[in-house]
Protein backbone atom coordinates (compact mmCIF):
# COMPACT_ATOMS: atom_id res chain seq x y z
CA UNK A 1 0.00 0.00 0.00
CA UNK A 2 1.72 3.37 -0.75
CA UNK A 3 1.81 6.83 1.30
CA UNK A 4 -1.07 7.89 -0.56
CA UNK A 5 -3.58 5.26 -0.38
CA UNK A 6 -3.05 5.48 3.05
CA UNK A 7 -3.52 8.99 3.74
CA UNK A 8 -6.60 8.86 1.08
CA UNK A 9 -9.44 10.80 3.23
CA UNK A 10 -12.72 7.84 3.95
CA UNK A 11 -15.69 8.67 1.37
CA UNK A 12 -18.62 10.27 4.04
CA UNK A 13 -21.31 7.34 4.90
CA UNK A 14 -19.06 4.98 3.30
CA UNK A 15 -16.24 4.14 5.83
CA UNK A 16 -15.08 0.43 6.88
CA UNK A 17 -15.14 -0.45 9.79
CA UNK A 18 -11.78 0.58 12.00
CA UNK A 19 -10.20 -0.79 14.97
CA UNK A 20 -7.42 2.12 16.16
CA UNK A 21 -5.29 0.65 19.13
CA UNK A 22 -4.02 3.64 21.38
CA UNK A 23 -0.49 3.13 22.96
CA UNK A 24 -0.92 5.08 26.18
CA UNK A 25 2.46 4.42 27.12
CA UNK A 26 5.52 6.31 28.95
CA UNK A 27 7.92 3.63 27.42
CA UNK A 28 8.90 3.43 23.72
CA UNK A 29 9.80 -0.08 24.15
CA UNK A 30 6.93 -0.83 25.81
CA UNK A 31 4.75 0.34 23.16
CA UNK A 32 6.34 -1.05 20.10
CA UNK A 33 5.75 -4.75 21.43
CA UNK A 34 2.03 -3.67 22.32
CA UNK A 35 1.68 -2.79 18.63
CA UNK A 36 3.05 -5.71 17.31
CA UNK A 37 0.86 -7.85 19.14
CA UNK A 38 -2.21 -5.33 18.32
CA UNK A 39 -1.33 -5.59 14.83
CA UNK A 40 -1.15 -9.21 14.65
CA UNK A 41 -4.66 -9.60 16.24
CA UNK A 42 -6.17 -6.94 13.46
CA UNK A 43 -5.61 -3.48 14.37
CA UNK A 44 -6.23 -1.43 11.32
CA UNK A 45 -4.92 2.11 13.07
CA UNK A 46 -2.10 2.68 15.25
CA UNK A 47 -2.04 5.61 17.59
CA UNK A 48 0.80 7.20 19.66
CA UNK A 49 -0.95 7.95 22.87
CA UNK A 50 -0.77 11.40 24.18
CA UNK A 51 1.14 9.88 26.97
CA UNK A 52 3.51 7.97 24.62
CA UNK A 53 4.43 11.53 22.83
CA UNK A 54 5.05 13.62 25.47
CA UNK A 55 7.41 10.81 27.31
CA UNK A 56 9.45 10.03 24.26
CA UNK A 57 8.85 12.87 21.83
CA UNK A 58 7.63 12.25 18.18
CA UNK A 59 10.56 9.66 17.73
CA UNK A 60 7.18 7.71 18.99
CA UNK A 61 5.89 8.40 15.93
CA UNK A 62 8.89 7.68 13.88
CA UNK A 63 9.49 4.27 15.30
CA UNK A 64 6.01 3.33 14.20
CA UNK A 65 6.13 4.78 11.11
CA UNK A 66 9.14 2.70 10.12
CA UNK A 67 7.26 -0.50 12.08
CA UNK A 68 3.98 -0.55 10.26
CA UNK A 69 4.15 0.97 7.46
CA UNK A 70 1.44 -0.19 5.83
CA UNK A 71 -1.05 0.77 9.06
CA UNK A 72 -1.97 4.31 9.57
CA UNK A 73 -0.46 5.77 12.09
CA UNK A 74 -2.41 8.58 14.31
CA UNK A 75 -0.19 10.89 16.78
CA UNK A 76 -2.62 12.13 19.08
CA UNK A 77 -0.85 15.54 20.29
CA UNK A 78 -4.05 17.15 21.77
CA UNK A 79 -3.20 20.07 20.24
CA UNK A 80 -4.75 23.35 21.70
CA UNK A 81 -2.25 25.70 20.14
CA UNK A 82 0.47 26.19 17.65
CA UNK A 83 -2.08 24.08 15.08
CA UNK A 84 0.49 24.31 12.05
CA UNK A 85 3.52 23.78 13.85
CA UNK A 86 1.98 20.94 15.70
CA UNK A 87 0.88 19.41 12.64
CA UNK A 88 3.77 20.02 10.62
CA UNK A 89 6.07 18.52 13.45
CA UNK A 90 3.74 15.32 13.27
CA UNK A 91 3.21 14.82 9.52
CA UNK A 92 6.97 15.00 8.82
CA UNK A 93 7.44 12.44 11.88
CA UNK A 94 5.48 9.89 9.89
CA UNK A 95 1.83 10.36 11.49
CA UNK A 96 -1.30 10.25 8.60
CA UNK A 97 -3.71 11.66 11.40
CA UNK A 98 -3.26 14.08 13.94
CA UNK A 99 -5.76 14.82 16.84
CA UNK A 100 -7.00 18.10 18.05
CA UNK A 101 -8.98 18.97 20.67
CA UNK A 102 -12.48 20.35 19.77
CA UNK A 103 -11.93 23.00 22.88
CA UNK A 104 -9.31 24.43 20.50
CA UNK A 105 -10.25 27.73 18.65
CA UNK A 106 -11.90 28.13 15.26
CA UNK A 107 -8.37 29.37 14.18
CA UNK A 108 -6.37 26.87 15.75
CA UNK A 109 -8.44 24.16 13.59
CA UNK A 110 -8.34 25.57 10.82
CA UNK A 111 -4.50 26.15 11.17
CA UNK A 112 -4.54 22.44 11.49
CA UNK A 113 -6.76 21.75 8.62
CA UNK A 114 -4.72 23.88 6.32
CA UNK A 115 -1.50 22.46 7.53
CA UNK A 116 -2.67 18.96 6.76
CA UNK A 117 -3.28 19.60 3.73
CA UNK A 118 0.26 21.20 2.95
CA UNK A 119 1.97 18.10 4.34
CA UNK A 120 -0.10 14.95 3.41
CA UNK A 121 -1.46 14.12 7.52
CA UNK A 122 -5.67 13.81 8.14
CA UNK A 123 -7.14 16.17 11.01
CA UNK A 124 -8.85 14.43 13.69
CA UNK A 125 -10.62 16.73 16.04
CA UNK A 126 -11.07 15.00 19.62
CA UNK A 127 -14.53 16.10 21.65
CA UNK A 128 -13.30 15.18 24.89
CA UNK A 129 -15.14 17.49 27.75
CA UNK A 130 -16.97 19.35 25.36
CA UNK A 131 -20.18 20.64 26.60
CA UNK A 132 -22.30 21.01 23.39
CA UNK A 133 -20.77 18.00 21.64
CA UNK A 134 -23.19 17.35 18.23
CA UNK A 135 -23.25 21.76 17.94
CA UNK A 136 -19.15 21.62 18.06
CA UNK A 137 -19.31 18.69 15.81
CA UNK A 138 -21.42 20.53 12.77
CA UNK A 139 -18.90 23.32 13.53
CA UNK A 140 -15.67 21.65 13.00
CA UNK A 141 -16.75 19.44 9.97
CA UNK A 142 -17.58 23.09 8.39
CA UNK A 143 -14.13 23.96 9.22
CA UNK A 144 -12.46 20.79 7.21
CA UNK A 145 -11.54 18.44 9.77
CA UNK A 146 -11.54 14.33 8.70
CA UNK A 147 -12.83 12.83 11.59
CA UNK A 148 -14.52 14.21 14.71
CA UNK A 149 -13.94 11.57 18.20
CA UNK A 150 -15.78 11.03 21.22
CA UNK A 151 -13.95 10.23 23.90
CA UNK A 152 -15.00 9.75 27.26
CA UNK A 153 -11.57 10.32 29.39
CA UNK A 154 -9.46 7.69 31.38
CA UNK A 155 -10.59 9.78 34.92
CA UNK A 156 -14.19 9.86 33.62
CA UNK A 157 -14.29 6.32 32.90
CA UNK A 158 -12.98 5.18 36.60
CA UNK A 159 -16.50 6.84 37.75
CA UNK A 160 -18.52 4.81 35.47
CA UNK A 161 -19.14 7.19 32.15
CA UNK A 162 -19.82 5.88 28.67
CA UNK A 163 -19.56 7.17 25.29
CA UNK A 164 -22.20 5.46 23.92
CA UNK A 165 -25.79 8.81 23.88
CA UNK A 166 -22.90 10.92 22.68
CA UNK A 167 -22.31 9.10 19.72
CA UNK A 168 -25.56 8.74 18.83
CA UNK A 169 -26.11 12.79 19.35
CA UNK A 170 -22.79 14.01 17.14
CA UNK A 171 -24.03 11.03 14.43
CA UNK A 172 -27.18 12.96 13.89
CA UNK A 173 -25.60 16.05 13.49
CA UNK A 174 -22.51 15.35 11.18
CA UNK A 175 -21.60 13.10 8.21
CA UNK A 176 -17.71 12.79 9.06
CA UNK A 177 -16.30 9.89 10.14
CA UNK A 178 -16.92 8.84 14.12
CA UNK A 179 -14.50 8.04 16.23
CA UNK A 180 -15.32 6.57 19.65
CA UNK A 181 -13.07 5.80 22.78
CA UNK A 182 -13.55 5.18 26.44
CA UNK A 183 -13.56 1.81 27.94
CA UNK A 184 -14.85 0.35 24.45
CA UNK A 185 -13.61 -3.32 24.88
CA UNK A 186 -15.31 -6.65 22.86
CA UNK A 187 -18.40 -6.78 24.80
CA UNK A 188 -19.29 -3.44 24.06
CA UNK A 189 -17.19 -2.37 20.82
CA UNK A 190 -20.95 -3.53 18.27
CA UNK A 191 -22.82 -1.10 21.13
CA UNK A 192 -20.86 2.23 19.67
CA UNK A 193 -21.18 0.96 15.91
CA UNK A 194 -24.77 0.87 16.29
CA UNK A 195 -24.76 4.44 17.89
CA UNK A 196 -23.48 5.65 14.77
CA UNK A 197 -19.30 5.01 15.55
CA UNK A 198 -17.08 3.87 12.52
CA UNK A 199 -13.67 4.00 14.48
CA UNK A 200 -13.39 2.16 17.17
CA UNK A 201 -10.21 3.25 19.42
CA UNK A 202 -9.47 1.18 22.23
CA UNK A 203 -6.27 1.01 24.82
CA UNK A 204 -6.64 -0.63 28.15
CA UNK A 205 -8.63 -3.77 26.91
CA UNK A 206 -5.67 -4.74 24.52
CA UNK A 207 -2.99 -3.13 26.14
CA UNK A 208 -3.42 -4.12 28.98
CA UNK A 209 -4.23 -7.77 28.37
CA UNK A 210 -1.64 -10.81 29.01
CA UNK A 211 -2.33 -11.44 25.36
CA UNK A 212 -2.77 -8.38 23.07
CA UNK A 213 -3.18 -9.85 20.05
CA UNK A 214 -5.73 -12.02 21.14
CA UNK A 215 -7.68 -9.59 22.66
CA UNK A 216 -7.24 -7.36 19.51
CA UNK A 217 -8.48 -10.52 17.91
CA UNK A 218 -11.88 -10.81 19.77
CA UNK A 219 -12.53 -6.94 19.53
CA UNK A 220 -12.01 -7.11 15.72
CA UNK A 221 -13.99 -10.38 15.44
CA UNK A 222 -16.88 -7.94 17.51
CA UNK A 223 -16.71 -5.32 14.98
CA UNK A 224 -16.62 -8.01 11.82
CA UNK A 225 -19.64 -9.54 13.31
CA UNK A 226 -21.36 -7.24 15.09
CA UNK A 227 -21.74 -9.35 18.45
CA UNK A 228 -20.81 -9.09 21.99
CA UNK A 229 -17.66 -11.42 23.03
CA UNK A 230 -16.71 -11.73 26.47
CA UNK A 231 -13.64 -10.22 27.49
CA UNK A 232 -10.93 -11.53 29.21
CA UNK A 233 -10.03 -8.05 31.24
CA UNK A 234 -13.02 -6.80 33.93
CA UNK A 235 -15.94 -3.76 32.86
CA UNK A 236 -15.93 -0.48 34.81
CA UNK A 237 -18.06 -0.91 37.86
CA UNK A 238 -21.05 0.91 39.12
CA UNK A 239 -22.07 1.05 42.79
CA UNK A 240 -24.20 -2.78 42.81
CA UNK A 241 -20.40 -4.15 41.81
CA UNK A 242 -17.72 -2.77 44.09
CA UNK A 243 -17.98 -5.86 46.18
CA UNK A 244 -17.60 -7.79 43.18
CA UNK A 245 -14.36 -5.56 42.08
CA UNK A 246 -12.95 -5.67 45.79
CA UNK A 247 -12.88 -9.50 45.72
CA UNK A 248 -10.71 -9.22 42.95
CA UNK A 249 -7.64 -6.78 44.12
CA UNK A 250 -5.56 -6.73 46.65
CA UNK A 251 -5.22 -4.32 49.74
CA UNK A 252 -1.60 -2.77 47.95
CA UNK A 253 -3.57 -2.62 44.65
CA UNK A 254 -6.02 -0.61 46.45
CA UNK A 255 -3.00 1.72 47.95
CA UNK A 256 -1.61 2.21 45.08
CA UNK A 257 -4.88 3.63 43.20
CA UNK A 258 -5.04 5.92 46.46
CA UNK A 259 -1.59 7.23 45.54
CA UNK A 260 -0.18 5.20 47.88
CA UNK A 261 -2.57 6.32 50.82
CA UNK A 262 -5.58 4.54 52.56
CA UNK A 263 -3.76 2.31 54.58
CA UNK A 264 -4.65 1.90 58.48
CA UNK A 265 -1.37 1.83 60.61
CA UNK A 266 -0.07 -1.28 62.64
CA UNK A 267 -3.54 -3.25 61.78
CA UNK A 268 -2.32 -6.97 61.14
CA UNK A 269 -4.83 -9.91 60.50
CA UNK A 270 -5.60 -12.42 63.67
CA UNK A 271 -6.39 -15.04 60.40
CA UNK A 272 -4.00 -15.27 57.64
CA UNK A 273 -5.82 -16.04 54.24
CA UNK A 274 -9.28 -14.17 54.87
CA UNK A 275 -10.46 -11.31 52.95
CA UNK A 276 -12.86 -8.87 54.78
CA UNK A 277 -14.64 -6.40 52.52
CA UNK A 278 -17.97 -4.29 53.56
CA UNK A 279 -19.01 -0.66 54.66
CA UNK A 280 -17.94 0.46 57.58
CA UNK A 281 -20.23 0.52 60.86
CA UNK A 282 -18.18 2.42 63.00
CA UNK A 283 -17.76 2.88 67.08
CA UNK A 284 -15.75 5.28 69.01
CA UNK A 285 -15.18 3.54 72.81
CA UNK A 286 -13.14 3.89 75.70
CA UNK A 287 -10.05 1.49 76.45
CA UNK A 288 -11.13 -1.52 77.82
CA UNK A 289 -15.38 -0.63 77.44
CA UNK A 290 -16.73 -3.34 75.25
CA UNK A 291 -20.49 -2.60 75.43
CA UNK A 292 -20.88 -0.22 72.36
CA UNK A 293 -19.12 -2.72 70.38
CA UNK A 294 -21.47 -5.44 71.08
CA UNK A 295 -24.24 -3.29 70.59
CA UNK A 296 -22.77 -2.10 67.25
CA UNK A 297 -23.29 -5.68 66.18
CA UNK A 298 -27.10 -5.43 66.47
CA UNK A 299 -26.89 -2.27 64.51
CA UNK A 300 -24.67 -3.84 61.49
CA UNK A 301 -26.18 -5.49 58.70
CA UNK A 302 -24.77 -8.52 57.05
CA UNK A 303 -21.70 -7.63 54.61
CA UNK A 304 -20.58 -4.73 56.98
CA UNK A 305 -17.52 -4.05 58.65
CA UNK A 306 -17.40 -2.92 62.37
CA UNK A 307 -14.51 -0.60 63.13
CA UNK A 308 -13.92 0.47 66.09
CA UNK A 309 -11.53 3.08 67.84
CA UNK A 310 -10.53 2.28 71.20
CA UNK A 311 -7.53 4.77 71.71
CA UNK A 312 -4.69 2.29 70.14
CA UNK A 313 -4.45 0.69 73.94
CA UNK A 314 -6.41 -2.67 75.55
CA UNK A 315 -7.70 -4.16 77.26
CA UNK A 316 -9.65 -6.07 74.97
CA UNK A 317 -12.85 -4.94 73.49
CA UNK A 318 -13.28 -7.79 71.22
CA UNK A 319 -13.36 -11.53 71.94
CA UNK A 320 -14.79 -14.79 71.10
CA UNK A 321 -18.44 -14.87 72.22
CA UNK A 322 -18.91 -11.42 70.00
CA UNK A 323 -17.23 -12.95 67.06
CA UNK A 324 -20.28 -15.92 67.54
CA UNK A 325 -22.24 -13.08 67.71
CA UNK A 326 -21.10 -10.90 64.62
CA UNK A 327 -21.52 -14.41 62.78
CA UNK A 328 -24.89 -15.16 63.24
CA UNK A 329 -25.75 -11.62 61.80
CA UNK A 330 -23.81 -12.28 58.68
CA UNK A 331 -21.30 -9.17 59.90
CA UNK A 332 -18.39 -9.70 57.05
CA UNK A 333 -15.55 -8.83 59.89
CA UNK A 334 -14.07 -6.43 62.61
CA UNK A 335 -11.25 -3.55 62.51
CA UNK A 336 -10.11 -3.02 66.01
CA UNK A 337 -7.47 0.23 66.85
CA UNK A 338 -7.21 -1.20 70.11
CA UNK A 339 -6.77 -4.62 71.22
CA UNK A 340 -8.65 -8.27 70.53
CA UNK A 341 -8.33 -11.42 72.43
CA UNK A 342 -9.38 -15.00 72.11
CA UNK A 343 -7.18 -15.61 68.54
CA UNK A 344 -7.36 -18.97 68.77
CA UNK A 345 -11.15 -19.26 68.84
CA UNK A 346 -11.11 -16.52 66.45
CA UNK A 347 -8.79 -18.45 64.16
CA UNK A 348 -10.72 -21.52 64.58
CA UNK A 349 -13.99 -19.86 63.90
CA UNK A 350 -12.34 -18.28 60.00
CA UNK A 351 -13.81 -14.31 61.34
CA UNK A 352 -12.09 -11.63 59.58
CA UNK A 353 -10.47 -9.86 62.58
CA UNK A 354 -7.66 -7.06 62.24
CA UNK A 355 -6.53 -5.34 65.44
CA UNK A 356 -3.20 -3.02 66.68
CA UNK A 357 -2.99 -5.21 69.85
CA UNK A 358 -3.86 -8.89 71.25
CA UNK A 359 -4.69 -8.89 74.86
CA UNK A 360 -5.89 -11.74 77.83
CA UNK A 361 -7.51 -9.03 79.46
CA UNK A 362 -11.00 -7.46 78.62
CA UNK A 363 -12.68 -4.36 80.25
CA UNK A 364 -15.55 -3.62 81.83
CA UNK A 365 -19.31 -2.94 79.45
CA UNK A 366 -19.42 0.70 81.03
CA UNK A 367 -21.88 1.63 77.80
CA UNK A 368 -19.65 5.22 77.18
CA UNK A 369 -18.68 5.97 73.46
CA UNK A 370 -21.16 6.20 70.02
CA UNK A 371 -22.19 4.27 67.12
CA UNK A 372 -21.63 5.80 63.25
CA UNK A 373 -20.08 8.96 64.07
CA UNK A 374 -16.68 9.10 62.82
CA UNK A 375 -13.43 7.20 64.46
CA UNK A 376 -9.86 7.05 63.81
CA UNK A 377 -8.14 3.91 63.55
CA UNK A 378 -4.76 3.49 62.57
CA UNK A 379 -4.50 6.75 62.49
CA UNK A 380 -6.82 7.08 59.24
CA UNK A 381 -10.27 9.06 59.97
CA UNK A 382 -13.21 6.72 59.14
CA UNK A 383 -16.67 7.34 58.47
CA UNK A 384 -19.66 5.16 58.76
CA UNK A 385 -20.14 3.62 55.07
CA UNK A 386 -16.67 3.76 53.95
CA UNK A 387 -15.42 0.87 52.11
CA UNK A 388 -12.90 -1.79 54.46
CA UNK A 389 -10.76 -3.74 52.83
CA UNK A 390 -8.35 -6.50 54.80
CA UNK A 391 -6.31 -9.11 53.88
CA UNK A 392 -2.57 -10.29 54.92
CA UNK A 393 -1.16 -7.06 53.96
CA UNK A 394 -3.39 -4.96 56.22
CA UNK A 395 -6.24 -2.92 56.39
CA UNK A 396 -7.38 0.29 53.69
CA UNK A 397 -10.16 2.25 53.62
CA UNK A 398 -12.11 3.87 50.82
CA UNK A 399 -14.26 7.19 51.07
CA UNK A 400 -17.55 5.84 50.09
CA UNK A 401 -18.01 8.91 47.88
CA UNK A 402 -14.86 7.82 46.28
CA UNK A 403 -15.86 3.66 46.10
CA UNK A 404 -16.38 3.30 42.20
CA UNK A 405 -14.07 5.76 41.14
CA UNK A 406 -11.08 3.55 43.70
CA UNK A 407 -12.50 0.41 42.76
CA UNK A 408 -11.60 0.35 39.00
CA UNK A 409 -8.57 2.38 39.64
CA UNK A 410 -7.16 -0.43 41.45
CA UNK A 411 -8.53 -2.94 38.76
CA UNK A 412 -6.75 -0.47 36.54
CA UNK A 413 -3.74 -1.30 38.94
CA UNK A 414 -3.80 -5.30 38.80
CA UNK A 415 -4.47 -5.08 34.76
CA UNK A 416 -1.63 -3.05 34.54
CA UNK A 417 1.15 -5.77 36.90
CA UNK A 418 -0.70 -8.74 34.89
CA UNK A 419 0.71 -7.15 31.97
CA UNK A 420 4.20 -5.87 33.31
CA UNK A 421 4.33 -9.62 35.02
CA UNK A 422 3.73 -11.50 31.46
CA UNK A 423 7.00 -9.10 30.55
CA UNK A 424 8.51 -10.27 33.23
CA UNK A 425 8.01 -14.19 32.71
CA UNK A 426 9.45 -13.96 28.98
CA UNK A 427 12.86 -12.58 30.00
CA UNK A 428 12.50 -9.31 31.81
CA UNK A 429 13.42 -8.18 34.83
CA UNK A 430 11.15 -5.41 36.58
CA UNK A 431 14.07 -2.47 36.45
CA UNK A 432 14.53 -3.25 32.94
CA UNK A 433 10.67 -3.76 32.07
CA UNK A 434 9.88 -0.27 33.84
CA UNK A 435 13.04 1.52 32.87
CA UNK A 436 13.40 2.81 36.10
CA UNK A 437 16.89 4.01 35.82
CA UNK A 438 15.26 6.44 32.93
CA UNK A 439 12.10 7.95 35.24
CA UNK A 440 14.17 8.15 38.31
CA UNK A 441 13.94 11.90 39.78
CA UNK A 442 16.49 14.20 38.41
Amino acid sequence: MTQDARRTTYIKGNVKKILQVALDFVDLRRALKAADESAAGGADWIEAGTPLIKAEGLNAVRELRKRFPGHKIVADMKTMDAGRTEVEMAAKAGADIVAVLGNASDATIRECVEAGKNYGAEIFVDLIEIKDPAGRAARIEKLGANYIGIHVPIDAQMLGSEPFAIVKKVRKAVSLPLAVAGGINSENAAKAIKAGADIIIVGGAITKSADAEKAAGRIKKAISKMKSIKTTLYKRVSLKDIRKILQLVSTPNISDAMHRTGDLKEMSPVVKGLKLIGQAVTVRTYPGDWAKPVEAIDRAGKGDVIVIDSGGTGPAVWGELATESAIKKKIAGVVIDGAIRDTPEIARLKFPAFSKLTSPAAGEPKGFGEINVPVTAGSLRIHPGDWIVGDDDGVVAIPQSKAVEIANRAMDVLEKENRIRKEIREGGTLSGVMELLKWEKK
